[in-house]
């Protein structure tokens, strides 16, 4: 039957359709609220913990208690680089806080580092003098465990002995900068390099010109220069021990083997060995300062950029103990 208007009746089984439909709308609705609000949530906590972690100061590692009488260590691992983690805020700072320790009956500078920058080597080497001269009843050892090449060795020669494994890789006494050239390939491609300057030898670094001569000459002066400083400084810190030959100062490396008989080390050993039979206390206690979070991802950022800047340009753009 229909109704007055023509249409047929609505059954109560299509409003319950309706309604059904519209409550599992909102529960679904309901379900979504609730997801987002503990995402929400989370992200929040993950902020905090973050930025928590991020106000920590730096801290030493200490794997013993540094109120008995110990053996003090200080590591430089990898590359040594103001945006690398070994580099002179850190490492002077631990040596400062081992010399300045009363229980610390010595201190071990423990090196496997292939070098870096001349800059943050001299400045760990110069610290380590100063604090040899303020602390002179502490003696200062370096123990060398798979490489102390270049920049590394540079800093070593600032130590009261050098120890070494046989098969360790010393040496490397030189100044290395380098680049890429790309002018033949842009003649071949045809490409037109345009390089506006101010200043005669300003783009004397730029990959797609050709070498400029007189620049050459300066750059090479300069590495000579930052070379003989090297040379000065090892001469200094081994003295009469270094066995010089033409070889000597000439970027070559050595085993620990040859280091000894070269001069370039003074016995062999590794860290327990030393704290063992030279210090003479087997307690070690770790005065190594690391980066804090913050300074681990800024310098990373800087690393990043600098690198993908030495990749856009084809050059290390200083020179490099290394």
């Amino acid at each position: 039957m229909n109704d007055d208007n023509g249409s047929r009746p609505q059954s109560p089984e299509w409003e319950r359709d309706a309604l059904a439909k519209l409550a599992g709308a909102a529960l679904v609705e309901q379900r979504k609220g609730r997801r987002w609000a503990i995402f929400f949530r989370l992200a929040f906590l993950s902020y905090v913990l973050v930025l928590t972690a991020l106000m920590l100061p730096d801290t030493f590692s200490s794997d013993a208690d540094s109120s008995d009488r110990h053996t003090a260590v200080v590591r430089l691992s990898g590359v040594i680089s103001e945006q690398a983690e070994a580099n002179a805020k850190n490492v002077n700072q631990g040596l400062r806080a081992a010399f300045a320790d009363e229980n610390s009956a010595a201190v071990v500078l423990k090196i496997n580092s292939p070098g870096g920058s001349p800059v943050q080597a001299g400045q760990i080497h110069d610290e380590m003098l100063r604090l040899r001269k303020k602390y002179p009843e502490v003696p200062l050892y370096t123990v060398i465990d798979d490489v102390c090449a270049s920049g590394g060795y540079y800093v070593a020669v600032a130590s009261d002995l050098i120890f070494a494994d046989k098969a360790s890789i010393v040496g490397s006494i030189g100044v290395l900068m380098n680049g890429f050239g790309f002018v033949n390939a842009m003649d071949k491609i045809g490409v037109e390099r345009r390089l506006l300057t101010a200043g005669a030898h300003k783009g004397f670094l730029d990959p797609f010109s050709p070498a400029d001569g007189e620049a050459v000459t300066h750059v090479q002066s300069l590495l000579d220069d930052v070379h003989q400083q090297f040379i000065d400084v090892v001469r200094t810190g081994r003295g009469d021990r270094l066995q010089e030959n033409p070889d000597t100062f000439s970027g070559l490396i050595w085993s620990g083997q040859q280091g000894l008989e070269l001069g370039l080390i003074d016995q062999f050993g590794s860290l327990g060995s030393v704290a063992r039979d030279v210090v003479e206390e087997t307690e070690v206690v770790d005065f190594t300062v690391g980066d804090s979070p913050i300074e681990k991802f800024t310098r990373s950022l800087g690393a990043s950029i600098g690198t993908a800047l030495a990749s856009r340009f084809g050059l290390s753009a200083e020179p490099t103990l290394r």
